[in-house]
């Protein structure tokens, strides 16, 4: 239906306005107890949230409409959310009671996938980012800012990236939601599952951006936040500001909580590209695209929901500096120390809510009397904490106990005023303590006293009426009556006046019972009042303490994500790593994290993993059949790392890793076919950033590079990446590859080694030991793998005739200089990163043989074919001719 047919009424043009405001939501509107939606909102509505499409008129001026009780808010905002829209809650802003004419209605917030602060939308373990992308006109060199919030909590940073890597820092965040100018254009990866919303230009104006933080931190600069007016900083500010710009236009209300801006520093983080990061499953596992089966879900056995964001915030961003690193690794040894604190702590860590989010729904005027209630009993358990640490030896558990304030005084107060059972609604009362407040002690007392007031009244009346039957009631309705039966009709006094007629009765009032039912309904109103004003002092002493509560949450979130990685170590038998600024590796026993706990105990195969510029090289070429265990074994040195670089303990008997700048994964195949993308080509692209990108202290891991194109083209990429990995980056590579050629490479290059899976070949079956060993394969066992996979029988058992017929005629070489093969040695010079020049000899055979086997798919060259291309026909005389035939036949039998 237009707009034009619709009949515009004074609500339906309160409608419309809140639609002008919000033409990209769905527009909530509230009346009484029921939120509804028009026109084009309630036919999407219906669909997406399951409900009855309706009309509030019939015939032409039929206008659609859905609706869904007000105490089902966050259920159905959340359905809209997930289904990638927005919401823009429309409410009654005054009294129905006191209202003159239409009840005034407004958008009080607008809720989008980045704004969310509902404890009942969010997922309480993860974080929820709002993410801004400010392009750089000024300095095109800096290429973007960026800038994150994460609402519930009020953690807010900001970043100048270089263009490359801005995709990676996206990974790395994983935004709910992504805002940007309408003028820049910015795409994402299918991958990126994230509602992007565009902005008006002028929202990351520089200047503007400025005054927006300006106003919001109540400053002049920005200086004391780290961000001063260079060039670097530019765009990063751009969208700092755009950020606020977009929450005073959602939220509608304050934004306290946001308290400073911080710079991240890109360099003190190891940098895992997005492709790497779902390679290895380190937050979402491939399949299902959530945590189980994920580093994440093995590493987090924290208590509360603010050590497990933080875990994942760690994950996400491993450390570069030994020295913070071995910070968080002397706290867990100091906490593995005392098994009885590490218990105690747990126990207590228990009771402990969630008061980063607690406090910002208070400090935005989104909370309950429970969810002061929640402060409150946190506060009362933090000095357990502090008493548990008084023994810490380690720096950092040290630094935990001392950002612990238990916020005495407001803890005291909290205690004192609520109750033990608190209501949700503010307005339901009764959730303040007597003795609090004289003034409601009081307002209670004359409620509590009604029975007895009546009850006398009563007594009274009756003596005075002599009618035995009369009764003294109330109703909601109609108030405090006297009630006689029409038996008594003539008994009645004069003073009494009538209210209501019943069955069989009359209802009646007095003066007296009237000042009476006025005192009692006016002690009833200011009672609820008065809990309501003292709720309101009650948050805004909570909010006046937000940056001590906030300090201390931050505080209980680490203690918590330590004991989670003390738990874990003492669980699965971790070891502690030493962390080295050398680029090497050495893994005593390593085992794979995530496979361990998903399978039987005690039925991983550990391995040693040694990578250094001694003996045991920088690259190491891994061969061996599937399903042996080649790509567990490349992400478990991997994840290992990772895990080092966290500053957790790691599964092994004893490790040594050198820093990771940089952990590349090229594992698996994943076709991009939507953006056109084969395969090979998503593999190349991201061979390509590794070859582009990688430096001396990077981690490279291959699995089956070049297996995407044909056997010669994937061989001679494979050796060249190989070559270039050695020679140019010179950074500790493992490669995984079915292409036994590849092992040659360990006879011509300084740091290239070969490892293999063991295999035990028993009775024409294989038993896969899942052991890495010196050397290379000589098999790929890939029947015996199909037969495991369960393919037909018949099937593996003709595969098997067919590799046996083409083993029994392929092409022979002899290394010997026989008449039937000549060998030449072919050399080649390449070049370092640092100018040095290397020279290296590769074997290239030329074959000269007797038997002509064609390829199962096609004829293979042949010397003879050779010469019978070259021969011309009109010169050679018929002797010549012969000689040829006889030749070629001789050689042919």
């Amino acid at each position: 239906m237009s707009k034009s047919n619709v009949k515009l009424t004074p609500m339906m043009r309160q409608f419309q306005d809140a639609k002008l405001v919000c033409p990209n939501a769905i527009v909530l509107f509230r009346m009484g107890d029921f939120y509804e939606m028009f026109l084009e909102d309630a036919k999407i509505a219906s669909q997406i949230l399951g409900l009855a499409l309706t009309s509030r008129e019939k015939g032409p001026d039929a206008m659609p409409m859905a609706g869904f009780p007000c105490n089902q808010l966050d259920t159905y905002i959340a359905k809209l959310i997930n289904a990638g829209y927005r919401a823009a809650v429309c409410e009654q802003v005054e009294d129905p009671k006191k209202a003159k004419g239409i009840v005034k209605r407004e958008v009080v917030r607008v809720v989008t996938a980045g704004t969310v602060t509902e404890d009942s939308i969010l997922d309480p373990r993860s974080s929820n980012f709002l993410l801004a992308v400010s392009m750089n006109s000024r300095t095109p060199e800096l290429e973007s800012g960026l800038a994150c919030v994460e609402l519930s909590t009020g953690l807010f940073w900001a970043v100048t990236v270089k263009k490359d890597s801005l995709l990676e820092q996206i990974a790395r965040i994983m935004p709910a939601e992504i805002i940007y100018s309408d003028k820049d254009p910015f795409t994402l990866p299918e991958t990126f599952k994230v509602q992007k919303t565009q902005r008006p230009d002028w929202a990351f104006n520089y200047r503007t951006a400025k005054e927006n933080l300006f106003k919001q931190f109540k400053t002049t600069t920005l200086e004391g936040f780290g961000f001063n007016d260079s060039n670097s900083n530019i765009p990063a500010i751009c969208a700092a500001g755009a950020i606020i710009d977009y929450l005073n236009e959602t939220q509608r209300q304050t934004l306290e909580h946001i308290e400073s801006l911080t710079p991240y520093h890109i360099g003190s983080y190891m940098e895992i590209d997005e492709a790497s990061r779902v390679s290895l499953e380190l937050t979402r596992a491939i399949r299902t695209g959530k945590r189980d089966g994920t580093l994440l879900e093995v590493l987090d056995k924290c208590i509360t929901p603010m050590g497990a964001r933080l875990l994942a915030d760690w994950v996400a961003s491993p450390l570069l500096d030994i020295g913070q690193i071995n910070s968080r690794l002397d706290a867990i040894e100091d906490i593995l120390t005392d098994i009885n604190r590490l218990t105690n702590i747990t126990e207590n860590l228990r009771k402990i809510n969630d008061i980063q989010r607690t406090v910002t729904r208070i400090v935005q005027h989104h909370c309950s009397p429970r969810d002061l209630g929640l402060v409150s009993r946190t506060l009362t358990f933090l000095p357990m904490f502090i008493n548990l640490l008084s023994n810490a030896k380690s720096t950092l558990l040290k630094t935990i106990r001392d950002g612990i304030d238990p916020c005495q005084e407001l803890s005291d107060t909290l205690q004192r005023a609520l109750e033990r059972e608190l209501p949700y609604n503010p307005n339901d009362g009764g959730f303040i303590r007597n003795n609090f407040n004289n003034e409601l002690d009081e307002l209670r007392n004359m409620q509590r006293g009604g029975k007895e007031w009546i009850a006398k009244y009563q007594s009274k009346e009756i003596e005075r009426t002599k009618i035995s039957t009369l009764r003294v009631g109330f109703t909601r309705v109609f108030g405090y009556y006297i009630e006689i039966s029409n038996v008594h009709r003539e008994k009645i006094p004069s003073n009494y006046e009538r209210k209501q007629t019943i069955k069989n009765a009359e209802r009646y009032t007095t003066s007296e019972l009237r000042k009476y039912e006025e005192k009692v309904l006016t002690a009833s109103e200011r009672g609820n009042e008065l809990e309501r004003e003292i709720f309101d002092s009650l948050c805004e002493q909570v909010i006046a303490n937000r940056q001590n509560i906030q300090k201390t949450a931050h505080a209980i979130a680490i203690l918590d994500v330590l004991c989670s990685l003390a738990v874990l170590a003492r669980q699965q038998r971790y070891c502690r790593p030493v962390l080295v600024e050398d680029p090497m590796i050495r893994i005593i026993e390593g085992r794979h994290p995530v496979i361990e706990v998903m399978g039987a105990p005690g039925s991983f195969v550990p391995n040693n993993i040694e990578i250094d510029r001694g003996k045991n090289g920088m690259l190491q070429l891994i061969t061996g059949p599937n399903m042996a265990g080649k790509s567990t074994f490349i992400r478990q040195t991997a994840l290992l790392c990772i895990m080092a670089q966290i500053g957790s303990f790691i599964p092994a008997q004893e490790a040594q890793i050198g820093i990771c700048d940089r952990i590349f994964a090229r594992v698996g195949a994943s076709d991009e076919i939507a953006r056109g993308h084969s395969t090979f080509m998503v593999e190349m692209i991201e061979t390509a950033r590794i070859l582009n990108q990688g430096t001396e202290k990077s981690l490279v891991i291959l699995d089956e590079i070049g297996r995407g194109t044909s056997t010669y083209d994937g061989i001679s990429l494979a050796w060249s990446i190989c070559e270039y990995l050695h020679d140019q980056i010179r950074c500790r590579t493992l490669f995984a590859t079915h292409y036994h050629e590849l092992t040659e490479m360990a006879d011509s290059f300084e740091l290239i080694r070969n490892l293999n899976v063991a295999v035990n070949e028993l009775n024409d079956d294989v038993v896969f030991l899942h052991k890495i060993l010196p050397g290379s394969a000589d098999k790929s066992y890939g029947i015996h793998v199909a037969k495991l996979a369960g393919v037909p029988r018949e099937v593996t058992q003709r595969s098997r005739e067919i590799l046996a017929e083409l083993e029994q005629n392929r092409v022979k070489v002899s290394i010997d200089n026989t008449d039937n093969e000549s060998t030449e040695l072919k050399s080649f010079s390449t070049t370092t990163q640092d100018g040095d020049e290397i020279k290296r000899v590769v074997p290239v055979s030329r074959k000269k043989v007797g038997n002509i086997q064609f390829s199962l798919f096609g004829a293979d060259d042949h010397p003879i074919i050779e010469e019978i291309r070259e021969l011309d026909i009109n010169t050679i005389n018929p002797v010549n001719a012969l000689q040829l035939l006889l030749k070629w036949k001789k050689n042919i039998l």
